[in-house]
């Protein structure tokens, strides 16, 4: 592992992505796989003048607990979680694991069960998300576990986490910088655009975004990013989708989804693979059947579909939509306890309208 590329990635975080001050209570939640990107970040967090604290997660554990906890302990909400939420300034939460199926076989619905206890916690940490009182930030450390579900060597990967991150510039602050440049030009088009419609193979979905705010994903709470987004109107999808990627549920895929909405809401869902799973997790909770994020990826350098949704997202050539909780920030009102990206190709015969007028093209903006 490259210790020049790690104390650039650090660099680049604290100081562009979070914007970290001194005084901040500052929290980084990874993995032990991930403590050489964890000690970079924190001793550059210290350099700052934060408050840096250290927030280990193992695999085992959540497997113990999920096979193992009663409805009780999957319900119960700890006091120091909750501190958490309520009074941190800055998180940052580092990808990377030894084993990404370390939860394969766990019962899915203790797992949903697990979740809806948190929807209130939840609600609070995306409402001071929303509000800039908690800034947060999600990375990719490079690990064997990861490279693997990527189909590459740990070189090639670590290769590919680096070049997204855009680590491999001379100055990668203002490599983020010229990207969100660019991006604020797709934005300022769509900026005052009240429909849009996306066709594609088995997909005609029709949405409003009239009155939302479409957001720049430049590097700050996704690193890496490339994308823009919003929240669509809660009651406006109708049409179908068929998502071309398989979607993966806390370490599960589910292969080939097809969704098909009516007045904002999925009145069937089906899926080649994992479709059990699937109606489970859109039977979360009311929010769960609803949008709350639509996307365009944006970033071209990435070009491999890993199952990693940090950097599938972003795939230049494809549009992702998420189920569940919508963006304050975007104007988004949909409530949920989950927020579920799907990613649909668009590379081959894929369009976008924007109020009728074709803008996107087989996976290209020609506007």
């Amino acid at each position: 592992m490259s210790q020049s590329y790690l104390k650039k990635m650090a660099h680049t975080m604290i100081h562009y992505s979070m914007k970290l001050e001194k005084g901040e209570w500052f929290v980084i939640r990874c993995h032990p796989s991930a403590k050489a990107l964890a000690k970079e970040v924190y001793k550059e967090a210290l350099a700052v003048g934060a408050h840096p604290q250290v927030w280990f997660q193992d695999q085992e554990f959540d497997e113990l607990f999920y096979k193992n906890a009663s409805e009780e302990q999957l319900t119960y909400i700890d006091p120091i979680s909750k501190l958490r939420v309520e009074k941190l300034d800055a998180m940052l939460y580092i990808q990377g694991s030894d084993n990404t199926k370390a939860l394969a076989n766990v019962p899915s619905e203790k797992m949903v069960k697990s979740i809806q206890a948190k929807k209130e916690l939840n609600n609070l940490y995306f409402e001071r998300a929303d509000s800039g009182a908690l800034k947060w930030c999600i990375c990719q450390y490079p690990t064997n576990s990861a490279a693997q579900d990527a189909e590459m060597s740990l070189d090639e990967y670590e290769d590919f986490v680096f070049g997204a991150c855009l680590l491999k510039e001379e100055d990668p602050i203002q490599a983020w910088k010229d990207l969100h440049d660019h991006q604020e030009k797709i934005i300022s088009y769509l900026a005052d655009k009240k429909e849009l419609r996306f066709k594609s193979t088995d997909t005609d979905l029709t949405l409003s975004v009239d009155g939302r705010k479409w957001i720049n994903s430049d590097g700050r709470n996704n690193f890496p990013s490339g994308e823009v987004f919003t929240s669509p109107v809660e009651d406006s999808a109708n049409g179908v989708i068929r998502f071309t990627f398989p979607g993966v549920f806390m370490d599960k895929p589910i292969e080939d989804i097809t969704l098909t909405f009516e007045n904002g809401k999925v009145i069937d869902a089906k899926a080649k693979a994992g479709n059990e799973l699937l109606q489970e997790v859109l039977n979360t909770d009311e929010g769960a059947r609803f949008l709350g994020e639509c996307a365009i990826g944006t970033n071209y350098g990435i070009q491999n579909f890993t199952k990693n949704i940090l950097f599938d997202e972003k795939l230049g050539g494809t549009i992702h939509l998420a189920v569940g909780r919508g963006f304050g920030e975007a104007g988004g009102t949909n409530v949920s306890s989950i927020h579920w990206d799907l990613i649909c190709d668009m590379k081959t015969g894929g369009e976008i309208y924007a109020d009728g007028e074709l803008f996107y093209q087989n996976g290209k903006f020609i506007k």
